[in-house]
């Protein structure tokens, strides 16, 4: 059936508003890499125009009318899912004032400016003033466009993992703290104690050596860059995805990981077919989908004795005098449990523990029941309780994340559920493909990644999130498989 004159008009709107969203990224990319520090200022100032562009584009009462057309016209299965999209985003971005949209952009691109400042003095009461104010726009927002008797919180979440209700994941979220818990403690008391890196590590020849990595995980450097931030990250679509790593003199592997990591939901991005591009189903389906991508070549792959194989050869042809000359002990530092304070440089078995606390700070905020005065009192207070060690500086603590200052509330739940959904495709893509560690350790990724395009890169967003990973794994979402794969792990390495 071909679709009508109308549907094509609204395809070439929908395709309009998708290229500001890329200019907003873009220039979100400029000012975390290459914008000097003084430009922050006007930098606000133009996202707040185009923001405010973009939503008077979203909100024009013609295309509503357009779109409200076109639901119930008979249309193929994509245009039919395109329609939906685009509805979906026109009814949200309706119930939210111009000016709303406008203040949000224009306060989260100086917060960063201010968050830097503060993280660098180790200073949150420099940047508490602001979090106060993004913290209140976001509740205003969230009353705009929550349903029902749908909370803040969940309204927000909506907008990174659509469809998910935060009585579902609280409790999947939630269940994973005991038997995390009880595999920390085991590991803690077993007598068994890997090594870790020491020296220093030229920073070149860490980028260098992220650079082969890149190659070797097939990110297409044509539709691509690797440049350097303060806190990693990857932005863009199509035949422009870039990727930001960081680098430390005395720890490689943060550079080295945090590429891998980026290099995850490059990949995803740079599969998504270039037919749909700009089309609402040409986009990532939920950050918990994403997530799942950068967390499954960072650990099941990244981290697996296979991949240790190949990078320990040219981790010690990058670093000659590091006396890393054993796969195996690499394979054991990368997988070195140890508590820390960064989320980042968190080990698997702690990360998810990361997240959890702040998935809790961050609702008891938008909710009003905790106050950004008492906020970094009770970050460290928490984390003492969950890790057992204080928290000495702002840095390593409440300022160490940039999503707070990006205004991004409900976005920290989504990498534990990536985790999950890591953990549920890299069982199901075994069970389908075979064994892939000889591939791995060869430096051969190609037949993960065609897996990973045909069943998740290329389908977009054709089906919500949960509907798309059950399609994958032929089973309802469920933190089984994370649990079993961490605590089988993690037994043989610390001989538990």
């Amino acid at each position: 059936m071909s679709n009508p004159k109308a549907y094509d008009e609204f395809l070439e709107y929908a395709k309009s508003l998708r290229a500001l969203s890329e200019i907003a990224a873009n220039l979100s990319w400029d000012q975390e890499v290459m914008m000097p520090p003084a430009g922050g200022t006007a930098r606000a100032e133009q996202m707040a125009v185009l923001a405010a562009v973009a939503h008077e584009k979203q909100t024009d009462p013609a295309y509503g009318d357009q779109l409200s057309e076109l639901i119930d016209m008979p249309l193929d299965l994509l245009a039919k899912r395109n329609v939906e999209l685009a509805k979906r985003d026109h009814d949200r971005a309706t119930k939210v004032p111009a000016r709303l949209a406008s203040e949000i952009a224009r306060i989260t691109s100086h917060a960063n400016t201010v968050w830097a400042q503060a993280r660098s003095d180790d200073d949150f009461s420099a940047f508490a003033p602001t979090l106060e104010t993004i913290i209140a726009l976001k509740r205003e927002e969230a009353d705009c466009i929550r349903v029902d008797d749908q909370s803040r919180y969940a309204a927000l979440l909506n907008d990174f993992e659509p469809g998910m209700r935060l009585d579902v994941l609280q409790p999947l979220l939630e269940g994973l703290r005991p038997r995390l818990a009880a595999l920390r403690e085991a590991i803690a008391g077993s007598a068994h104690r890997p090594s870790s890196l020491s020296g220093d590590f030229d920073t070149q020849a860490q980028m260098t050596l992220a650079r082969e990595i890149a190659d070797v995980l097939n990110y297409d450097w044509n539709a691509g860059r690797l440049d350097l931030s303060v806190h990693p990250f990857s932005t863009g679509m199509s035949g422009d995805v870039r990727i930001t790593t960081r680098l430390d003199p005395a720890n490689p592997l943060d550079c080295l990981y945090s590429t891998i990591h980026e290099i995850g939901h490059a990949l995803y991005e740079q599969g998504i077919s270039s037919q749909e591009a700009f089309m609402p189903v040409g986009h990532h389906v939920s950050m918990g989908v994403h997530e799942s991508q950068s967390r499954l070549w960072e650990n099941q792959i990244g981290r697996s004795q296979a991949f240790c194989s190949w990078l320990q050869t040219h981790f010690a042809s990058a670093f000659p005098d590091s006396g890393l000359k054993d796969p195996t002990a690499l394979y054991r530092i990368v997988n070195r449990v140890e508590t820390g304070f960064i989320r980042t440089e968190a080990d698997e078995v702690h990360y998810n523990l990361h997240i959890l606390l702040r998935f809790e700070l961050e609702r008891e905020l938008i909710a009003g029941e905790l106050d950004v005065g008492d906020l970094e009192a009770e970050w460290n207070r928490r984390f003492e309780r969950d890790f057992g060690i204080a928290v000495p500086k702002a840095s390593q603590g409440v300022l160490q994340d940039i999503h707070w200052s990006a205004g991004l509330f409900g976005y920290f739940p989504t990498y534990a559920l990536g985790n999950i959904y890591a953990a549920q495709l890299m069982d199901a893509m075994i069970g389908e493909i075979g064994p892939i560690d000889d591939d791995i350790a060869n430096g051969r990724t190609k037949a993960v990644l065609d897996w990973l395009r045909s069943n998740i890169h290329e389908k977009g967003s054709r089906m919500a999130p949960d509907a798309l990973i059950e399609s994958c794994v032929g089973a309802p979402v469920s933190s089984e498989p994370l649990l079993n794969y961490l605590e089988q792990k993690f037994a043989a390495l610390y001989e538990l």
